[in-house]
């Protein structure tokens, strides 16, 4: 996937314009005609919403990505497991929902197709018949189609996803990566420190790219991610990742506990679900929060540190939410 020209804004034309008309209006969006007008920035910032992007109006590699992502309709390719770069599309997430309301666990519907995925594909060849070599063609689709009156109302993945945060059982027993993606070293230092002084085991990460944050939880196979990002407005959110058919119970229930303890300092905090690529690319629960601007953020370390240690201290005890 190429990204040379990015990003685009209002004011910009030429072909990467009109590629970008393109990939709106099949998407569902109508844009504008000659250039990056109003309406075509109104268009992205509805295409963002709608895929829990950041709305910005601005075409950078995030946004470029999930259209492209957009055009695969399940069925148009066929669907395999390589290791780099994984297969993803709005076709991988169709078919990790599918097979996951039929009980086959896909994971996560990140619409990334990676081996949770294959497996989860092998599994229902065997069970429909078909050879089991992990390659979703006419033939799987037909299957699918056919038993997909059968699907159930839950995903597998979710249930999962419950069943491993089972295991962590209190502050000592949770392994953590807490990160940040430039300039607020400080700040993550100053809330490890609280961590650590409750019994959680933290490593930090300091790296610009998410993908980088979630290659290294993945690898280190943690049970939490947490994001520390500054925001350019005087404003405060916590984003856990959420798709059509899928949201994170273990992501979802921290944001709100974090949202709950920084109140009294930040005041109001927004809970999110975003696909965020960090969100989306990790395989165990993870929440950004953003907090802004930069010099409220670092005046407030202290108090932030305290809040994060409390509210993964009771995330620890209690992963998911009694009311989900």
């Amino acid at each position: 996937m190429s990204f040379e020209g990015l990003p685009l804004e209002r004011g910009d034309h030429g072909p990467a314009v009109r590629d970008l008309h393109q990939r709106l209006l099949h998407a569902g969006f109508t844009p504008g005609e000659d250039c990056f007008d109003e309406a075509t920035h109104d268009a992205v910032c509805r295409f963002q919403e709608s895929r829990r992007i950041e709305v910005d109006g601005i075409v950078g590699r995030q946004t470029w990505s999930a259209l492209v992502e957009a055009a695969h309709r399940l069925g148009d390719r066929l669907l395999y497991h390589k290791s780099s770069p994984m297969l993803r599309g709005d076709d991988v997430a169709e078919l990790q929902q599918r097979l996951g309301a039929l009980g086959f666990d896909a994971g996560r519907v990140d619409g990334i197709f990676g081996p949770e995925t294959a497996a989860a594909l092998e599994s229902f060849q065997r069970n429909a018949g078909l050879p089991s070599d992990g390659i979703f063609g006419p033939d799987c689709l037909a299957a699918l189609n056919r038993l997909g009156g059968r699907a159930t109302q839950a995903n597998v993945a979710g249930v999962r996803e419950r069943e491993r945060l089972l295991q962590v059982v209190g502050p000592k027993t949770c392994h953590m990566v807490l990160g940040e993606l430039g300039g607020l070293g400080s700040v993550v230092d100053t809330c490890s420190r609280r961590l650590r002084r409750v019994g959680v085991r933290v490593e930090t990460v300091s790296h610009p790219d998410e993908s980088h944050h979630a290659r290294l939880s993945n690898r280190l196979d943690v049970n939490l991610y947490l994001g520390v990002m500054a925001d350019t407005e005087a404003r405060c959110r916590a984003s856990y990742f959420a798709t059509t058919g899928f949201e994170s119970a273990g992501g979802k229930h921290l944001a709100s506990l974090l949202a709950a303890r920084l109140a009294g300092t930040f005041g109001e905090v927004n809970v999110l679900g975003q696909r965020l690529d960090v969100l989306r690319e990790t395989r165990m629960p993870a929440v950004v929060l953003r907090v802004g601007p930069t010099p409220r953020l670092v005046e407030h370390a202290p108090e932030l540190a305290v809040a994060v240690a409390g509210a993964v201290t009771s995330w620890a005890a209690a992963p998911v939410s009694l009311d989900d």
